[in-house]
């Protein structure tokens, strides 16, 4: 594309879209990325630069980007029918994908619920989940509780049960009441971090919740948690004991356990879903983002049949699931959804991306001798650290010094696509990454690293 053609989009881009998470008045004094291409792990901008897609878009793509089964998959979809209502009518492929998803996810779940993105697959497991309590005679169990530093969605009743004050606060009024409870966040252990002071955290936490539903029970409908890494929250990596202990509490106390899987599905932790790292079933799954590869918008919920029983009745008694979205259950969609599923069956994806997952592991490991790092932690394909004025005594940067900003632009000039969230710089690699370009990753961001602290040590 020739530059008067990009500056003029430039201009559009400025005049007419309001982008997510972007302070518009920081965005318009740049002239950004514009991409044309896609292929693999790579991205490419109008001018023909390569930049590696390191957080999977958004943590949606598995198989890369341009997949030819994928797409194949979508032209073969479109040449029968591109989209239709899935209330009263139903399709094939709609079908097929929740016999997989049924055989795939934890054990005990069996009814899949359709929605189109992760925030609304939340919404469906907050409302499924109320209203079941309110079906079965519990009417006072109406509260839910979510753990610090989660979050769950931008919609109103996913920002409800979200701990992310930089991304929740300013919508409080709008929110209906939850109940916080703490994180076994390991990074508050700094460098006093051993397995002894690790399972203590997890107790703390886990007693937290014990009281909490030892006292008030009687008023929880669930308790929605991200398994294994709380993400938006600074990709927190908890112990996995933290999940056995609060699946053994939601069955003694009658809590729905609701994982919300929408990030972490689909391979991300080195497992189909992060659940299984802990050996346990939820009551309610969400899963979205990796659903599709994250080629097409789908999201889906599943519960287990005591749930979807409490449903299931005549039409007089009013116990029907009100509730739906136009998107919902789209046969494109879900034949992605589907090939998808089939290449991870057919290519080994999970075996084959474990040589990657080792050699991240290994690359990792170079960044503890670099200054200003700590905290270097990985599952999977997911791998984090945090930068800090003093990594010693864990002291942050200022804030007005921007160091997640200043990394985001030093590393598109070295061809990365990175995201900080504030001053943790994460990968979110796609399952299909190699491990020669783990290697190549790892070594511009930490050109990009000492470049950005150089100055400031």
């Amino acid at each position: 594309m020739d530059r008067e053609r990009q500056q003029e989009l430039r201009e559009k881009d400025r005049q007419y879209v309001w982008h997510p998470f972007t302070q518009m008045k920081d965005y318009a004094a740049q002239d950004h990325v514009l991409i044309e291409k896609a292929d693999g792990i790579m991205l490419y901008d109008a001018d023909g630069k390569s930049y590696y897609d390191t957080i999977s878009s958004w943590w949606c793509n598995v198989h890369g980007h341009g997949n030819p089964r994928i797409k194949e998959a979508i032209r073969r979809q479109l040449e029968q029918f591109d989209h239709i209502m899935f209330s009263g009518l139903t399709h094939q492929p709609g079908i097929e994908l929740a016999e997989q998803l049924v055989q795939v996810t934890p054990d005990g779940l069996t009814k899949v619920f359709y929605s189109d993105n992760g925030s609304t697959a939340v919404e469906v497991a907050i409302k499924m989940s109320f209203q079941y309590w309110q079906q079965i005679g519990q009417q006072s169990k109406t509260n839910f509780v979510f753990m610090e530093n989660s979050y769950h969605g931008d919609t109103i009743g996913a920002v409800s049960v979200g701990g992310v004050d930089l991304y929740h606060a300013m919508f409080k009024p709008l929110l209906f009441n939850a109940i916080r409870v703490p994180s076994p966040d390991v990074r508050q252990l700094g460098n006093e971090r051993t397995p002894e002071r690790e399972a203590a955290l997890v107790a703390d936490a886990l007693d937290a919740v014990r009281t909490l539903f030892r006292e008030r029970a009687h008023e929880l409908a669930g308790i929605i948690v991200e398994p294994m890494i709380q993400a938006a929250g600074g990709m927190v990596i908890y112990p996995a004991a933290y999940l056995r202990g609060l699946r053994e509490l939601c069955a003694q106390f009658n809590v729905h356990l609701i994982a919300d899987e929408v990030a972490t599905g689909f391979g991300r932790t080195g497992r189909m879903f992060a659940c299984e790292h802990a050996g346990i079933s939820p009551d309610i799954l969400c899963l979205s983002k990796g659903l599709t590869a994250g080629m097409m918008p789908l999201a889906a919920t599943l519960c287990r049949e005591e749930i979807y029983a409490a449903f299931y009745d005549d039409y007089a008694t009013q116990k029907t699931f009100f509730h739906g979205h136009s998107f919902t259950g789209n046969p494109v969609a879900c034949a992605v959804a589907l090939e998808s599923l089939r290449l991870f069956r057919d290519e080994a994806v999970l075996e084959q991306s474990q040589a990657a997952a080792n050699t991240l592991t290994e690359q990792m490991n170079t960044f503890t001798s670099l200054p200003h790092v700590a905290d270097v932690r990985q599952l999977g394909m997911i791998a984090a650290l945090d930068l800090y004025r003093d990594p010693e005594t864990r002291t942050p940067f200022a804030s007005d010094l921007r160091i997640g900003t200043r990394m985001y632009h030093a590393g598109l000039a070295e061809g990365l696509i990175l995201r900080p969230l504030g001053d943790t710089i994460y990968y979110w690699l796609p399952l299909c990454t190699t491990p020669s370009q783990i290697e190549d990753i790892v070594e511009r961001t930490q050109r990009v690293l000492r470049q950005v602290t150089a100055p400031l040590s």
